[in-house]
């Protein structure tokens, strides 16, 4: 997975204009990517995370997506 692969789960976990989402992740490793693509997807204004939880094997998203041009 990868920045926009991670925008397109989004928008397909998404229900009007929220989104709720468990990403599975593998490793340490993962955890950090998914967290420095959704700054990067935030600073771009294309969501706003309202709460992101690390749990044992996944992390938890939830937020709102803001629609612009795809």
């Amino acid at each position: 997975m990868d920045k926009i692969g991670l925008l397109r789960s989004l928008r397909s976990a998404s229900r009007n204009n929220l989104f709720s989402i468990e990403i599975p992740k593998a490793t340490r490793e993962d955890e950090k990517k998914i967290n420095e693509w959704l700054g990067e997807l935030e600073s771009e204004g294309k969501i706003k995370v309202r709460e992101c939880t690390q749990r044992e094997s996944s992390v938890y998203l939830h937020g709102i997506m803001k629609y612009a041009s795809e």
